[in-house]
């Protein structure tokens, strides 16, 4: 049941471009979103009854022969997967019609179900390697994808993006090989033995540098964050989506934590350079973010401010931290996935995404201003939203830790994140109807429906957030805790 997270999407997305030769666009759209709803029938009915007691590991086999590949489901992974294929679902609903004009869209799903297939390989593999290989796949996916209307804006922010994915993979290889020259294995707990049986602090410090700068740079942390603005605004809208609510989680941060909490263990050093990396990210990304005129650049920024509230709370290391930043990791996913979103649906109504020629569109297109303003206000954390629950715990969290700065930053770049959000609602949607949007109209129906579905989300989130909490994110901290509790200051670096 597990591999068939990674081989349904392959599968799927082989046979898509003969699909397309057939039908251009109902059977690719049926064939997509069935592939989701499936796997979020496989999450609910098959994944969580077998991580009810501990982690499930299973073996892969072939031709009756046993492959050097495991595959393990636990609460972290189980968490994620429910993520990655609750938002994958929202897009490729949205995507029904915003790709019409496109074209093509046959070969967008394939390349999309190959993306979601590689992040959902590397969510569920149990060695360093394999993490490294099912991030490629992903990584691959998403240069075709963001260049994927052939513009020159497009070509050129995808090509950058792969230049500076290749130095992230480059150091994420090298960790790796040192990794494996010094325990002589790569699957996680050989690895974690290893690593507290032997006295090499220094050549360990070494690969959790390079896995620092591989990773932060898949998650655009600050600095490693150069590639996430341009590749956004090139990429048609639900690709953004998909490159900010899932793709830098799953290939940076998922990574990142999983390594170093289950594997290498938080010392107090690790710890330090993870908050302090969450901190940077949160208030550059923030104050750039409110100097921006493009919308899908200024919601890029955001992202990348945003991811650093998650670094920040799963770097503090004390089980609070970790649930506070896990819960907005997934808040984050719904109301940012929704927000790129809805400035797909403005771009395909006006021509533009420069806010300063918008002006009035909330009267020709209310439930996208609407949708937008939930998105908005979830993400700065505004009550009763999910994404002030996840902020109020993590900053709980940093006073219940003594780490009174960090908890003020939060908190002063939460309001930063309300400005300049605002500036999106007052410059796009209120005011006096600029006279060349007076024939504009109200997103297509999937659109529609996509953006309706993820700000439900969004308000259910935040209004029955102990469920949420209990159901997904205290297990999936619970996993991250154990493997803290076990390898915590092994190797004293």
């Amino acid at each position: 049941m597990v591999f068939l997270f990674i081989a349904l999407p392959l599968v799927v997305a082989g046979i898509l471009p003969l699909v397309g030769k057939i039908s251009k666009k109902v059977l690719p759209d049926l064939l997509v979103n069935s592939v989701f709803v499936i796997l979020l029938a496989l999450v609910f009915f098959e994944g969580r009854g077998l991580v009810a007691q501990d982690a499930a590991i299973k073996q892969l086999f072939w031709f009756g022969e046993p492959l050097n590949i495991r595959l393990m489901l636990d609460g972290f992974s189980l968490f994620m997967l429910f993520a990655v294929s609750l938002v994958g679902f929202a897009i490729s609903l949205f995507s029904i019609d915003y790709m019409d004009h496109y074209g093509s869209k046959a070969n967008f799903y394939a390349l999309f179900l190959v993306m979601i297939a590689g992040m959902n390989g590397l969510l569920l593999v149990t060695d360093l390697f394999q993490i490294y290989i099912f991030l490629e796949v992903a990584a691959v996916a998403s240069y075709a994808l963001v260049a994927f209307g052939l513009g020159q804006d497009e070509l050129e922010a995808s090509f950058k993006y792969l230049m500076l994915s290749a130095v992230a993979s480059a150091f994420l290889l090298a960790g790796i090989v040192i990794i494996f020259g010094v325990t002589g294995g790569l699957d996680f707990e050989t690895v974690s033995q290893g690593l507290r049986a032997l006295d090499a602090r220094y050549l360990v410090g070494l690969c959790a540098a390079f896995f620092i700068l591989g990773f932060g740079l898949k998650a655009a942390l600050v600095p490693f964050h150069a590639w996430l603005p341009d590749a956004h605004p090139s990429a048609p809208a639900p690709i953004s989506a998909a490159l900010s609510g899932l793709l830098i989680k799953v290939s940076g941060v998922y990574a990142l934590t999983r390594v170093f909490l289950n594997v290498f263990g938080l010392t107090p050093a690790l710890s330090t350079v993870l908050m302090y990396l969450g901190v940077i990210s949160m208030v550059v990304a923030a104050l750039l973010a409110l100097g921006q005129t493009d919308i899908k650049r200024m919601l890029a920024y955001s992202s990348i401010s945003q991811v650093g509230y998650i670094v920040l709370g799963i770097g503090l290391g004390t089980p609070l931290g970790i649930l506070g930043g896990l819960f907005h990791l997934f808040n984050h996913a719904l109301a940012k996935s929704l927000l790129f979103l809805n400035s797909g649906s403005i771009q395909m109504s006006t021509g533009t995404r420069n806010l300063d020629e918008m002006g009035g569109l909330g009267k020709r297109m209310p439930v996208t201003a609407g949708t937008t303003l939930i998105g908005s206000l979830a993400i700065a954390g505004v009550p009763p939203l999910n994404g002030f629950w996840s902020k109020l715990i993590i900053i709980v969290a940093l006073v219940q830790a003594k780490q009174w700065a960090f908890a003020l930053i939060a908190v002063l770049v939460s309001v930063l994140t309300l400005w300049y959000y605002l500036v999106i609602q007052r410059k796009a949607f209120f005011g006096q109807l600029n006279e060349r949007w007076s024939a504009v109209r109200e997103a297509p129906f999937w659109m529609t429906v996509s953006t309706v579905l993820l700000a439900l989300l969004c308000i259910a989130t935040g209004i029955f957030f102990a469920g949420t909490v209990n159901s997904w994110i205290r297990p999936a901290a619970d996993a991250l805790v154990k493997g803290v509790q076990t390898t915590l200051g092994s190797l004293g670096f």
